[in-house]
């Protein structure tokens, strides 16, 4: 019996971030806060060329071991069955599309940093409710997801913490999008059971 590399794009993913965290802990406390944290619409400068990359590699960037944990431990879950439904390289472009996506937006519309994946993760749960999708019906799966993940996070909005529940209505509503609009790659093959 043997270690598979199961998920290319998701295990690529969980490893570069726990590794810039324990570089940002140990050699370079500001590693994060200068290249893994995208500024808000007050603080963004448009002649810093770390403030543009940061629309991408916020996601890769976390505060503490625990807020590290809390993302990877859903996208661990939830990844590898969706970069076998989608394909390594289709999950790869999603992940950075909803990046991208959240990163602007963030830059445009709040004053807040934006740090860590929990965009990718709803990104990944809504898109998830899609996996046996036909085309031409919704999941009820993807009502319920949508129903209790989003709900909860409209509701949160308005509260006084720390998250980005912004970050998270995005990552879904790129999930919902990337659903709707890209079929998995197993769709229409039969699966035989050996």
């Amino acid at each position: 019996m043997r270690i598979k590399y199961n998920a290319p794009t998701v295990l690529t993913f969980t490893l570069l971030c726990a590794l810039i965290l324990f570089i940002t802990r140990t050699f370079f406390p500001d590693l994060i806060a200068n290249w893994f944290m995208v500024p808000g619409r007050n603080n963004f400068r448009v002649g810093f060329i770390n403030h543009w990359i940061t629309i991408i590699t916020h996601a890769m960037g976390h505060a503490d071991w625990t807020h590290l944990i809390s993302n990877f431990t859903l996208i661990l879950l939830i990844g590898p069955m969706l970069e076998e439904s989608y394909g390594s390289k289709t999950l790869l472009i999603m992940i950075v599309i909803t990046a991208l996506v959240t990163g602007i937006l963030n830059a445009l519309l709040f004053n807040s940093y934006l740090l860590g994946a929990s965009g990718v993760v709803f990104m990944m749960i809504l898109l998830s409710s899609f996996t046996n999708f036909s085309h031409g019906e919704i999941p009820l799966t993807f009502i319920l997801v949508l129903i209790l993940y989003m709900g909860v996070q409209f509701f949160n909005t308005s509260g006084p913490d720390n998250i980005s529940h912004f970050a998270h209505i995005i990552g879904g509503l790129c999930g919902s999008f990337f659903g709707f609009f890209r079929l998995p790659r197993t769709f229409g093959t039969t699966r035989r059971s050996q």
